[in-house]
């Protein structure tokens, strides 16, 4: 018993509980709204799933901040297949196609996992490996050492594309690599040779790969009179919604369990990616800066924790994990506000989703595991 105390004591003195208390006031701010939401659903077992998603995490959050995250690192290889084996599994057992646009779930016994989800994690720290190892010696900006890095961020990206027609998640995954090698230290003229490539690129992948409905959802925030009044009143309707929803909120909202568009309900998917539109008619001006503080708090405090440790790796990962927020945060909240493309994104912390709490909760402690080990480790070798 004493020994049980003494490592609790520990772990409350050197983990980031800060990061923990901040994701738990999010998650269960989360849950206020999703059980308004789901209040008239057949069924609660939204709220069960959540709740026991989110115990998960906790234990996922203790567990990685107790895991040195240099000998995870080391495992790169093994973390990669992994996940490449994980994301491959779409492609034979994937499910969602007909009701999402795409088949990006497993499911066991009604329960679904999202594999680009959780492989978001191994895939933060297989870059922050790579990329601090060549900044270590100094050949980060060398043709061949970012040839390195993209190869195995193509790997995710086509796996997912390939296996799950899921181009939000694979976009994250896109965002993230980006502030990593920015923060890394990669000079902008990789940024512009990349960003001429993926230019020239792009309309083969528009025209070839993309759908008649992928193409207008992008378009649909930005130019409207490119797509078939028909198609965009289907495409826009559910952002038309949420916009509605959230303006007619006001600053106080109209109260929970009282919201016109909420309650009836008039927008899909509201529990998962579009909560913040609940947030907004029900909670009002309030309720969605309350939403922004709380992440944006979580945010600076990953980035916080990445400038006081004492070795890249940390560093990056850290940033990673802020990338992967901010990014999600970004999307979601524009997305539901009309502005950026409807891309099935979740809001961290606060969406429906067993995935998505359960990574999110994970990567906080990561974070907690890079605070509570500051001293610097040196690599044994750059490569995976």
């Amino acid at each position: 018993m004493r020994t049980v105390i003494r490592a609790l004591i520990k772990f409350l003195n050197e983990a980031d509980i800060s990061l923990l208390v901040l994701g738990l006031i999010s998650s269960i701010f989360g849950l206020v709204l999703i059980s308004s939401v789901t209040r008239n659903f057949e069924t609660g077992r939204e709220l069960y799933v959540q709740i026991g998603a989110i115990v998960i995490g906790i234990a996922l959050f203790v567990l990685f901040s107790y895991i040195d995250i240099d000998i995870i690192a080391d495992k790169s290889t093994l973390l990669l297949i992994i996940s490449a084996l994980l994301i491959s599994t779409l492609y034979f057992w994937g499910v969602g196609m007909e009701e999402v646009g795409n088949r990006a779930w497993l499911r066991f016994f009604d329960i679904g996992i999202q594999p680009a989800e959780v492989v978001k994690i191994p895939f933060i720290i297989i870059v922050a490996r790579m990329i601090s190892g060549f900044r270590e010696r100094k050949i980060l900006n060398n043709f061949v050492s970012l040839i390195q890095i993209v190869l195995v961020f193509a790997l995710f990206f086509m796996l997912i594309l390939v296996t799950s027609a899921d181009l939000g998640s694979a976009l994250i995954y896109a965002f993230i690599l980006i502030i990593m090698l920015f923060i890394g230290g990669a000079k902008l003229r990789w940024f512009a040779i990349s960003g001429a490539i993926v230019a020239a690129v792009f309309p083969l992948f528009w025209i070839n790969y993309l759908s008649d409905s992928q193409r207008a959802r992008i378009l649909a925030p930005f130019a409207p009179d490119a797509i078939e009044p028909e198609l965009y009143a289907k495409i826009a309707w559910q952002a038309n919604q949420s916009i509605n929803a959230i303006s007619s909120g006001g600053f106080k909202g109209q109260g929970l369990g009282n919201g016109y568009y909420t309650q009836r309900p008039l927008i899909p998917a509201q529990h998962t990616d579009f909560i913040f539109s609940a947030a907004g008619e029900e909670l009002g001006f309030v309720g969605c800066m309350l939403i922004v503080i709380l992440l944006v708090i979580i945010i600076v405090r990953c980035v916080y924790v990445g400038t006081k440790s004492n070795n890249s790796l940390g560093m990056l990962a850290c940033t990673g994990v802020a990338a992967m927020f901010i990014t999600q945060t970004v999307e979601n909240i524009g997305m539901c506000l009309g502005i950026l493309p409807v891309i099935g994104i979740t809001l961290p912390f606060f969406s429906y989703g067993g995935s998505s709490i359960v990574t999110c909760f994970a990567a906080l402690g990561v974070v907690s595991g890079i605070k509570m080990r500051p001293k610097p480790v040196r690599f044994r070798s750059v490569y995976l």
